[in-house]
């Protein structure tokens, strides 16, 4: 309770720095588990994206797919459509609206004549008499190409805007720490999307493009708050960079926190009530990916683009000067004034002794012993005799 409490007020201490090693691990084993699902399996495109026809047709309960198991009602899809295209995935799915399963299949693109046949065949294996009941939806390859290019072309002027506003608006530093998070945000969401199958749509690509635009405001908002701390204590050179931008990412936590809390409860809001209750496919692509999104961008601004920007700004001499000096106990940029060797207690006073006889001066008073003692740096030795103890005085009677 004390640690959120002081999360609350901006006093936690937390070492976010000096722990990157744990962050840079958790966040490779996340990124490497991406890089396997684009790699293995790849993304779902849609066909936005592919180009080719989809087929949706409900499944009767007369139906040979029905008393299948679901892999091999697939497979039988596949296998009788395999004749007219090269390419033909199927899968069952569930109608959110009519809670009836579905057989669903995509091909390249067909002639108008191959197109007919495949969606009697289609009727055909699901039970239906009338070829209408398949839901045709056909895309030219020509149209996915254009969707595919001008997706990457946004994100690529993205990021040549954010890093040129960076650079001008902080520093270069500051701007390839903000560009390393977005990638890792980016790299993160896209292997999640692949390691589960889900569906990428243009949907998808603006929800990605609009979480990058996220992390890269709750990433300013830590930038923002470090440059102010370097610029009250920083530059004395009393704390390192290290522990300046430490600081400032525990006083910012609890905003980023705040943030990331009032974009997740709209976006919770928007898949329920647009998925659950609506049925709306294209609220699904669009609030999964923010919601992913926005968890991963502000883990990435706090632990990733701060721990990158501190371990630039060490390298410069400036900065690894102020780090030396905290090092050696000089922290104004001045070594600290040693303290001189002690000297020997100086006694006014030693009792007479058979040895120490010389030291008195002609009027007895020591001054002599004590100029020779100063000059020598030596403990005075003076032969007076003890004081006499004084009588205790008779009271008088009345």
């Amino acid at each position: 309770m004390a640690g959120l409490r002081d999360i609350v007020r901006g006093e936690s201490h937390f070492n976010i720095i000096g722990r990157f090693r744990l962050w840079a691990t958790v966040s490779g084993i996340v990124l490497v588990a991406s890089l396997g699902g684009l790699f293995g399996r790849g993304f779902n495109l849609s066909i936005d994206f592919k180009g080719g026809t989809s087929y949706t047709v409900p499944i009767t309960s007369g139906s040979t797919l029905s008393t299948e198991s679901d892999a091999k009602a697939v497979q039988d899809a596949e296998n009788a459509l395999s004749g007219y295209a090269t390419d033909v995935r199927a899968q069952l799915q569930v109608n959110r609206t009519t809670k009836l399963k579905e057989l669903f299949v995509r091909t390249p693109h067909l002639a108008q004549d191959k197109l007919l046949t495949v969606q009697q065949s289609i009727a055909q294996l699901a039970g239906q008499t009338d070829a209408n009941q398949v839901n045709v939806n056909d895309v030219g390859p020509t149209w996915g190409k254009q969707v595919s290019s001008k997706a990457l072309r946004g994100l690529i002027v993205f990021l040549i805007l954010v890093t040129i506003y960076i650079s001008v608006r902080f520093e270069p530093k500051m701007a390839a720490g903000a560009i390393v998070a977005l990638f890792h945000d980016l790299l993160a969401t896209a292997g999640i999307y692949a390691l589960l199958g889900i569906s990428v749509t243009p949907a998808t690509v603006i929800a990605l493009l609009t979480l990058l635009g996220y992390s890269l405001y709750d990433t300013v908002v830590v930038f923002d708050k470090i440059r102010e701390m370097v610029g009250a204590s920083g530059s004395t050179g009393r704390q390192s960079y290290t522990d300046v931008v430490n600081d400032a990412v525990n006083k910012v936590m609890m905003r980023s926190i705040n943030t990331s809390l009032s974009t997740l409860l709209p976006i919770g809001a928007l898949l329920f009530v647009g998925v659950f209750l609506f049925h709306a496919t294209t609220l699904e692509d669009l609030a999964v990916a923010l919601f992913i999104g926005t968890i991963v961008g502000t883990y990435s601004s706090i632990f990733i683009a701060s721990p990158i920007l501190a371990g630039l700004k060490e390298r410069e001499p400036r900065y690894r000067a102020v780090r030396e000096r905290i090092a050696t106990g000089d922290v104004r940029g001045q070594r600290a004034p040693q303290r001189p060797p002690r000297q020997p207690a100086v006694a006014d006073y030693v009792a007479p002794s058979a040895t120490s006889t010389a030291l008195l001066d002609e009027d007895g008073d020591g001054q002599a012993a004590r100029q020779q003692a100063r000059a020598s740096g030596g403990p005075i030795r003076v032969n007076r005799p003890a004081p006499k103890p004084r009588k205790k005085k008779k009271k008088r009677r009345r």
